[in-house]
């Protein structure tokens, strides 16, 4: 009976700290003295709130093209995928811009900066 009780316990203590574990996203980031929003682009994310403190890019497998009619290639296209990293000073949310295509897709904040 007491090993179900204290089950329970961790149980609920664990469903109640799950949200502090994961990342909040949103669909603005304030930097400087600006508001960027979802659909924006690179050049003008980086007009309003300067260079991140870290850039990663990657391409993101997009869907199989056909193959030209005389080719025995199979081509597979990809979307090119930018992410920034912002610093918004001690005490504020680490936060990651995603970008697809050129476009904002997704705002996330992370840890705390120290």
């Amino acid at each position: 009976m007491k090993f179900n009780y204290l089950l329970a316990v961790a149980g609920m203590l664990a469903l109640i700290n799950a949200p502090a574990c994961m990342a909040a996203s949103s669909d603005t980031f304030r930097c400087q003295n600006d508001l960027v929003r979802i659909g924006e682009t690179k050049s003008t994310v980086s007009q309003k709130c300067g260079e991140p403190v870290f850039k990663d890019a990657f391409c993101k497998p997009a869907d199989k093209a056909p193959a030209a009619n005389n080719a025995n290639v199979s081509v597979v296209p990809c979307e090119a995928v930018d992410e920034w990293t912002y610093n918004p000073g001690a005490g504020q949310f680490m936060t990651t811009l995603r970008f697809e295509s050129g476009k904002l897709v997704s705002i996330k904040y992370g840890a705390r900066a120290k």
